[in-house]
């Protein structure tokens, strides 16, 4: 009788440790995948069809990063066109609050007012 709890506990115990290391043997695998900063990153998806999408994808070392546009389906994977250039993609950074508080402020001056 023992024996048969001791052998169901440790199944269970098991059982609720597996998603634990398998969560551990990813991320072990993904920093190790990329040596030298040469990761890749999704940058935009978007789905044009029910199995059809245009996905983003930026890739290279950090030196020389390059950003793909890919036209993904069920079937293949094809280049659509490469840009050079990542900062091209990324966004220019929002201005703050109190920057546009000013601007509004300016040109409600330069306006006459009626």
């Amino acid at each position: 009788m023992t024996q048969t709890l001791v052998i169901v506990v440790l199944f269970v115990a098991a059982m609720a440790a597996l998603p634990w290391l398998v969560r551990r043997v990813q991320l072990r695998q993904a920093a190790g995948g990329a040596p030298g900063g040469t990761s890749s990153r999704v940058l935009s998806a978007v789905a044009v069809g029910p199995q059809q999408r245009v996905v983003t994808v930026e890739v290279g070392p950090e030196g020389a990063r390059a950003c793909l546009v890919l036209g993904v389906t069920a079937q293949n994977i094809t280049c659509l066109h490469v840009i050079n250039a990542p900062a091209a993609v990324q966004a220019a950074p929002a201005p703050s609050f109190a920057g546009e508080m000013a601007l509004a402020a300016q040109t409600s001056e330069k306006v006459p007012h009626v």
